[in-house]
């Protein structure tokens, strides 16, 4: 009898995880269906960066103009921008660029454009808390890696059930320092300039160019 009282209740808690996450993919598809509708977004976030045992902590703003797949991120005095086929980090206190190729099956990152997109591989999903911020319902689903070799240890991902936008990130890794970002601004359809997302190599002559590919 007891052994019969354990499956079933191992069965119930597989359905009640099953069904959550199928509640956290589908408010996490959503998101996603809602971001494909914008021609562009423009970001403004603040990152924060937090390890109690090393005793670091900082905090700092940044923003992010997002086009389909290509990118300008701006943060920490450091531009980072995808072209769509190779990303370009400019480091203005180095006078120093890389330069290198993207490849999306060797790449494990979180970039912003697959900021909406990431956890459709290599994740399990279920829904997590809710909170109250400033009167907006935020709604968050814990994300953890299948792989159990990944630095991450899990990301929580805050969405305004409202809004279909994040609202937050907080990626905590296997050391103990977590991350997170906090959308401050959240614009769409801006009038981008078109060359925003080309690389004019002449404007940095005096800078050293790294080509890593």
């Amino acid at each position: 009898m007891k052994r019969l009282v354990f499956i079933l209740a191992a069965i119930l808690s597989f359905g009640v995880q099953a069904q959550e996450a199928s509640k956290a993919q589908k408010l996490l598809n959503e998101v996603s269906a809602k971001v494909k509708n914008y021609d562009n977004m423009v970001i403004e976030f603040k990152y924060s960066l937090e390890n109690e045992a090393e005793n670091v902590s900082q905090e700092t703003r940044g923003d992010v103009s997002i086009d389909g797949d290509r990118y300008l991120l701006n943060l920490m005095g450091t531009t980072q921008m995808f072209d769509g086929k190779k990303i370009y980090t400019i480091i203005p206190e180095d006078e120093e660029i890389n330069i290198s190729n993207y490849v999306e099956e060797d790449s494990n990152s979180i970039t912003p454009s697959k900021m909406f997109t990431f956890y459709q591989n290599g994740y399990n999903y279920k829904m997590d808390i809710t909170q109250n911020v400033k009167g907006r319902e935020i709604q968050y689903v814990k994300l953890t890696p299948k792989d159990s070799k990944a630095e991450i240890k899990n990301i929580l991902l805050g969405i305004d059930t409202q809004t279909k936008h994040i609202y937050n990130m907080i990626q905590t890794q296997e050391n103990g320092t977590k991350v997170t970002i906090t959308v401050k601004s959240f614009k769409t359809d801006q009038p981008l300039a078109k060359n925003l997302f080309t690389f004019n190599e002449a404007r940095y002559s005096d800078f050293y160019i790294n080509r890593l590919d």
